[in-house]
């Protein structure tokens, strides 16, 4: 089992800067990739970015050159810089861990509003 613990949301004006973190406890060992979706209001969840415990990362359209995702595996935490945010990065946003044997762990989410 792993356990995930999202901060770092919360209200921020346009084109300004939030950070993201998520920390995962108990079976840490098992954690291949960490992840951030996202799921606006009416709308479904989707991917923001991954990265693998080799530290590569990969990023979704919307979210390239914008945010930047990063990983510390000493910490079991994996982070994301969000900058430029626009209003339509308004969203809950999850944390995501998949394990080596393709199980997935979910965050509670942590909400950023994007609004002057």
């Amino acid at each position: 089992q792993v356990q995930l613990v999202e901060s770092g949301g919360g209200l921020v004006q346009p084109g300004g800067s939030l950070i993201l973190s998520c920390a995962a406890s108990g079976s840490t060992f098992s954690i291949y990739a960490m992840g951030w979706y996202r799921q606006a209001p009416g709308k479904e969840r989707e991917l923001v970015a991954i990265i693998t415990s080799a530290g590569s990362p990969n990023y979704t359209d919307s979210a390239k050159g914008r945010f930047t995702i990063s990983r510390d595996n000493a910490k079991n935490t994996v982070y994301l810089q969000m900058n430029s945010l626009k209003p339509e990065d308004t969203a809950v946003y999850y944390c995501k861990v998949r394990t080596f044997l393709a199980r997935d762990y979910w965050g509670k989410g942590t909400l950023v509003t994007v609004s002057s």
